[in-house]
């Protein structure tokens, strides 16, 4: 649970006196063994008790686990119904219209990455997985002359030139999980003893990346290094993560035990990134995550890494230094970090 202790000022009522030090706050050596579940039905309460409640809950997840369930999370499941068609339809294209967007024709990593192209964790031979992924874009076309650029991860996305209806598919799901993403920034931030509107202005075209992923059918265990995603962290803030009902995520607790991230209908996982780590000072930390798909069937999921804007600079917060828990990482752009990432993920397919 959080640091939280009871304080009695001589009413019936008790009140919580909350720590004085956030940076002092020790993520437990966590052993959990299931992930939370956590109602976002009062995200938008006018009520102030029961946002605080909220984002407790959501404090305590992010110190001691890194991961949590979100339901009442606003995506229609019409739209994901949506966005996981488009998905089937694309991966059904033959390879080579899907090697025409390959990932490494662009400098900003946005298109299609064939099986075995990237490699998330260094001890494997690459990833058992298609992917396609963009970025922010206005679902209105906007001309070149009057795109904004993004530092480090500047670029536009690239789409399929004969597939009707999937670029509006996607991007309708990816403006959805934008509209969830800036839900929940204000509630991390109440996590953090900062200002609810603490993130704005540092999320105004927000450097979110999406990707569809396909995993095919994996019997068997011809090489363990190749499975559907290596064990890695996140790049980016938070992860807003649609599974289907394929059972393959799994969490590394601090034990070496691998835990289940089982499939639950009706909520997303949200998982926390290495930007919130650096952001803060590892008072939240990243959990290592993988895919294993040895289910015998197809697996679709739909992850949006969502990130700061690019160009934001992750001085550590204030309530998340002090004296016993002075700055630990460098201080970097979004873009750049992500970018690095990114670079060390897809150098073995160059």
């Amino acid at each position: 649970m959080t640091q939280e202790t009871k304080k009695y000022n001589g009413d019936a009522q008790p009140e919580l006196e909350r720590p004085m030090l956030l940076a002092d706050t020790a993520r437990t050596d966590s052993t959990f063994e299931e992930i939370p579940i956590i109602d976002l039905k009062d995200a938008t309460s006018t009520d102030p008790q029961a946002r605080r409640a909220l984002a407790d809950k959501i404090r305590d997840a992010s110190i001691n686990v890194g991961f949590l369930y979100v339901k009442n999370h606003g995506i229609s499941d019409e739209v994901i119904e949506g966005a996981v068609k488009a998905a089937d339809t694309f991966f059904k294209l033959p390879l080579e219209t899907k090697m025409a967007l390959d990932i490494h024709k662009t400098s900003n990593f946005k298109g299609y990455t064939a099986l075995l192209g990237e490699n998330t964790d260094p001890e494997n031979r690459g990833d058992m997985h298609e992917g396609f992924d963009i970025g922010w874009e206005e679902m209105k076309a906007i001309p070149k002359d009057q795109r904004d650029g993004d530092g480090a991860m500047s670029g536009t996305n690239v789409w399929p030139a004969d597939l009707p209806g999937f670029r509006e598919a996607v991007l309708t799901y990816y403006h959805a999980g934008i509209r969830l993403g800036k839900l929940l920034f204000p509630l991390f931030a109440m996590a953090l003893d900062v200002p609810e509107h603490f993130f704005d202005d540092k999320t105004t075209k927000p450097a979110a990346i999406m990707r569809l992923l396909y995993y095919p059918p994996q019997t068997g265990v011809v090489d363990d290094r190749v499975i559907g995603i290596g064990a890695h962290t996140d790049y980016e803030c938070f992860t807003i993560l649609w599974q289907d009902q394929v059972q393959a995520l799994q969490v590394l607790n601090a034990n070496g035990k691998w835990i289940d991230a089982v499939p639950i209908p009706g909520t997303l996982v949200i998982n926390l990134g290495d930007q919130f780590a650096r952001w803060t000072n590892d008072v939240f930390k990243s959990t290592k995550h993988r895919a294993v798909n040895r289910s015998g069937v197809e697996r679709y999921s739909i992850p949006l890494f969502f990130g700061s804007d690019y160009d934001v600079q992750l001085h550590p917060i204030p309530s998340c230094v002090s004296e016993d828990n002075p700055p630990k990482y460098e201080v970097v752009t979004a873009g750049d970090y992500v970018k690095s990432r990114l670079e060390a993920t897809y150098a073995h397919s160059k």
